[in-house]
């Protein structure tokens, strides 16, 4: 007699689950496209399709409460600039005031300066055999990238990075408490002196931007931003910007070694390496899943998901909500299984298409969402957690 296989299981607070998801997310798009966690309370949506009209129905699936999981549960109030946690009009307004002062321009004002210290960092390491990627260079870059945007000495710009560390720091087993003390972007009253000296003494650097940047509230009214707002920027770029740029160095680092052929590829030819970089996030994104709170009763293939009414004591219904992208839409049944097709890694100069994914390395969404069944929560942990 046939024995059946237990039904898939997905935990984003499981460590082994986190070090190698794919398998566990196919099997959710094949066996369960509307999948239920009790321990957690969550339904999880995986196919491209329902991932996609999900994060663009905004008015249903809400980033107000947050990007990840504790987060939303946690109910807190965010910080004002945090606008991967706002919804329209809030999220375009701030959106399009960061679109305004972080441009192009200024990134390439301080590119000498990454690259002066980039070659600082390594010209000392030539012939000593080896060394880490991450801990040596890959984790210091985006930190001191950031601190010269904002003008943060560099003497400083070391511990504001532990800090943001620390406070994105996962134990094994156990779900993070998420209060107001810890939210994303409390990071930003770190640089409050900072950010209070330069208003005292502009400089050609994003705070001052920030600072003196004008422009039309949803009320109509014409005016600069608040301290709370700026230093609710600035905590967004130091903390998520921070710690998704190091995720993307680090994929990017592997990527290339399992695949020297490309690596040369973009050696002899550095005009491949903006293509490379958008399929190295495509291929393995920083931030793979992604929450939302799901505002009124929907009805998904073909299960309800309800809201409890105001007050009720039925547990939240919440949504977490996850894409990883892939090049196309596959089948009604999810993408194509294969992690990594037969071992190659799509093009990193993208000649297989405009993201180069190939079908059969395509990658469905994946999505969660805490539910209205009254189930007790308990814990275990995923090792890093990403609020990109």
């Amino acid at each position: 007699m046939a024995t059946l296989a237990p039904a898939p299981y997905y935990d984003p607070y499981d460590f082994d689950i986190d070090a190698d998801p794919y398998p566990v997310w196919k099997r959710l798009r094949d066996e369960a496209p509307l999948y239920f966690n009790e321990k957690y309370e969550f339904y999880a949506v995986s196919r491209y399709e329902d991932v996609e009209r999900a994060l663009v129905d905004w008015q249903t699936y809400s980033s107000a409460r947050g990007s990840v999981l504790e987060i939303v549960k946690a109910d807190v109030q965010m910080p004002p600039g945090m606008f991967i946690f706002e919804d329209p009009p809030d999220h375009d307004l701030h959106r399009g005031i960061m679109s305004r002062v972080f441009t192009p321009r200024r990134m390439a004002a301080i590119e000498p300066q990454v690259r002066a210290y980039a070659a600082r960092t390594l010209d000392p390491l030539v012939g000593a055999g080896g060394f880490d990627f991450i801990a040596d260079l890959g984790a210091e870059i985006p930190m001191r990238t950031i601190g010269m945007l904002l003008g943060i000495p560099e003497e400083d710009q070391q511990a504001i990075r532990e800090h943001i560390d620390e406070g994105l720091r996962l134990d094994a087993g156990v779900m993070p408490d998420v209060d107001a003390t810890t939210a994303p972007g409390r990071t930003g009253s770190d640089y409050g002196a900072y950010l209070d000296w330069r208003a005292e003494h502009p400089s050609d650097d994003l705070m001052t931007e920030l600072l003196t940047a004008e422009f039309t509230d949803e009320t109509g009214t014409a005016r600069t931003l608040t301290r709370d707002e700026i230093l609710g920027y600035i905590g967004l770029l130091s903390g998520a910007g921070n710690e998704t740029t190091t995720r993307l160095i680090g994929w990017a680092a592997k990527l290339l070694a399992e695949h020297p052929e490309q690596r040369a590829d973009l050696v002899r030819d550095p005009a491949l390496i903006p293509a490379a970089i958008e399929e190295c996030l495509r291929y393995e994104p920083p931030s793979p899943v992604q929450a939302r709170w799901v505002t009124t009763d929907v009805v998904h293939r073909p299960r309800p998901l309800r809201h409890p009414p105001q007050g009720s004591a039925t547990p939240e219904l919440r949504v977490r909500a996850a894409l990883l992208s892939r090049g196309a839409p596959g089948p009604a049944g999810g993408a194509g299984g294969a992690r990594r097709g037969a071992g190659a890694l799509p093009r990193v100069g993208g000649r297989h298409g405009p993201r180069g994914a190939g079908q059969d390395l395509d990658r469905a969404g994946l999505g969660e969402a805490a539910g209205a069944h009254p189930v007790t929560p308990t814990s275990t942990a995923s090792p890093t957690r990403s609020h990109g």
